[in-house]
């Protein structure tokens, strides 16, 4: 891999967490700082890997097994990473993606079951060349109440609206944030984790922008 001289820095959480939120006033926050910087995300970010994010998300695919799943996350990620991630912070520039590994060890491996969490860090290993994060924030916030208010009433058969993913039972959420915050805990120097309940974006972004400006410091001051 090619020495970086950028910053490479990730938004995870559940859906429905405020992630996309957060990284349009990430953009504005660097914008006016003036920063050369990249915002991306996951599954997507190329042509291929949004013909990717399609079909991954796509509710008539009900029948895709995990193995289909988690290879196709990895897929779309290892051109992401090659295509653009890798030439941005080589660059020297700020990479900010919505969503990476984490995200694929919390759905398809906690989520899915945890006997695919060793399988998702293996294919990923390989997907990312070993390509990790500076910093990573993680929304923390309960997904039943989120999804249920943004795209339909859930059941212990599932959620009436949204994509593949989010069509899942409550079940399956719960085990995708509980694994979210498993691995905070195993990397508490990478992992920020911010509770969103009740806080307005305003506010949770405001401690992310502290949490910036504290550990890289000269660089992310207003």
């Amino acid at each position: 891999m090619s020495e970086r001289k950028g910053i490479f820095i990730t938004l995870e959480g559940t859906d429905g967490c405020g992630k996309t939120t957060q990284a349009k006033l990430f953009k504005e926050y660097f914008l006016e700082l003036g920063l050369d910087f990249l915002l991306t995300r996951e599954p997507g970010g190329t042509v291929i890997g949004e013909a990717i994010r399609q079909v991954i998300l796509d509710p008539r695919f009900e029948e895709m097994v995990p193995e289909t799943e988690m290879l196709l996350y990895a897929a779309s990620r290892a051109q992401l990473i090659k295509q653009v991630i890798l030439p941005a912070l080589e660059a020297g520039k700020v990479v900010l993606c919505e969503r990476y590994v984490d995200s694929s060890i919390a759905y398809q491996g906690y989520g899915l079951g945890r006997q695919y969490v060793k399988k998702v860090r293996a294919i990923n290993e390989l997907a990312t060349d070993g390509l990790k994060p500076d910093l990573t924030f993680l929304y923390d916030t309960d997904p039943e109440i989120v999804l249920n208010r943004a795209i339909g009433i859930s059941s212990d058969e599932g959620i009436s609206g949204g994509d593949r993913i989010e069509r899942r039972v409550p079940a399956y959420h719960a085990r995708v944030r509980w694994g979210y915050l498993r691995l905070a805990e195993q990397e508490p120097e990478r992992f920020v984790v911010l509770t969103t309940k009740d806080k307005s974006p305003q506010e949770i972004f405001a401690s992310s922008k502290k949490v910036l400006q504290e550990r890289f410091a000269g660089i992310f001051t207003s």
